[in-house]
């Protein structure tokens, strides 16, 4: 591999990794896992979650999922949702404890990403989002093709 493709390669990798580590480091700081903050960024999302769907959205492991969603109900902040379930998947909604408990904390995560947005222009956003989704789907599919 020539050295300007390994180097691309390099920074789109330690780029993600960056963002990543950026939303675990405000997950901890506000005393929440990162993957139970995916919980509360889906349902913001889409008002409620599945298993799957997080799994699917994030490619995170389903037992590690399972853990987080049944840690989340115990505590009372997740319940069931008979209109969003679907066949066997089990979808979930804040319970009122838990619209108390994800406000504060989703409100300050959005005011932090509308600031940064309003820092890079929503124009550069776009660009950025529409090109990582695009090499995740390039990527995916030659990992696909070569299995």
């Amino acid at each position: 591999m020539d050295q300007d493709k390994h180097q691309l390669l390099r920074d789109i990798n330690r780029s993600i990794i960056k963002l990543r580590g950026v939303y675990s480091a405000w997950s901890k700081k506000h005393g929440i896992s990162y993957n139970e903050m995916l919980v509360l960024y889906t349902i913001r999302d889409s008002g409620f979650c599945t298993q799957k769907q997080i799994c699917d959205s994030y490619l995170l492991p389903r037992q590690t999922m399972n853990h987080v969603i049944s840690d989340m109900r115990r505590r009372g902040l997740l319940t069931i949702s008979e209109e969003h379930c679907g066949g066997r998947e089990k979808a979930f909604v804040l319970t009122e404890e838990g619209k108390s408990y994800a406000r504060p904390l989703l409100d300050s995560l959005t005011e932090i990403e509308l600031e940064a947005i309003g820092r890079i222009g929503r124009e550069n956003l776009c660009v950025v989002a529409e090109a990582v989704l695009s090499f995740g789907t390039a990527i995916q599919t030659a990992i696909e093709e070569n299995a």
